[in-house]
């Protein structure tokens, strides 16, 4: 990944991750918890790719495996954002923008339930059965309501940031400079040069002619 990615997607992170620890678990709403951190790398997979989205959803998910007041085995949530983030990047495009507001909601809705699903079932594997008690259909419904209604507020920004932070104006600008390097290079060895080498066989016929007409004056000269 380059650096402007790498460093975007770690402040992203970071914030995303402090707002939904320190404010959105804080609402004790029924159900699931709004998943700001998902949304996240939802957003920046589907402006980097599948490769990208994997990296960036293992990194999110490792950070909020460690992060506190975590009460899970470590790697189990960095696996679902992963998977999640791997799937998501493929659904970018190839010219790189979605050119309408339907696929980013289905994607977040299928990432709700896939994530959901996917972390109780790994959960289930290493002998986490909360999901059990809590119920799985109430959480399935609250993740999913709870990640459409931000996804509005979260998803496009976050893509308009990672577009942005792809456009690097310095290497835009040193292309620019250089192709106009290029150009005037060669309207300099095109156009000046032709007109310097007109001027120089312009200067040389000139002098064949004085010649010419010098001996032709000298040769009457002799006849009279």
């Amino acid at each position: 990944m380059r650096v402007n990615r790498i460093l975007l997607s770690s402040a992203l992170i970071v914030v995303a991750l402090v707002i939904q620890v320190s404010v959105l678990a804080r609402l004790h709403l029924p159900g699931a918890v709004p998943d700001l951190l998902l949304l996240t790398v939802l957003a920046l997979a589907m402006v980097y790719g599948h490769v990208g989205g994997a990296l960036v959803g293992f990194g999110a998910g490792l950070l909020a495996d460690l992060a506190p007041p975590a009460d899970h085995a470590a790697g189990r949530y960095a696996l679902v954002l992963c998977v999640v983030g791997y799937l998501a990047g493929l659904v970018k495009p190839e010219n790189g923008r979605l050119k309408s507001a339907t696929a980013p909601m289905l994607v977040v809705v299928g990432a709700a339930i896939g994530s959901t699903l996917l972390y109780a079932g790994v959960g289930a594997l290493v002998g986490d059965t909360a999901a059990r008690h809590v119920g799985l259909t109430g959480l399935l419904f609250s993740a999913t309501v709870y990640d459409l209604l931000l996804a509005p507020f979260v998803v496009p920004g976050v893509m308009a940031l990672a577009r942005r932070a792809d456009n690097d104006p310095l290497a835009e600008s040193s292309s620019a400079a250089s192709k106009a390097a290029d150009i005037s290079n060669g309207w300099l060895s095109s156009g000046t040069g032709l007109r310097v080498g007109g001027q120089r066989g312009g200067i040389k016929m000139r002098a064949v002619r004085a010649r010419a007409s010098r001996a032709g004056r000298i040769k009457g000269v002799k006849r009279l």
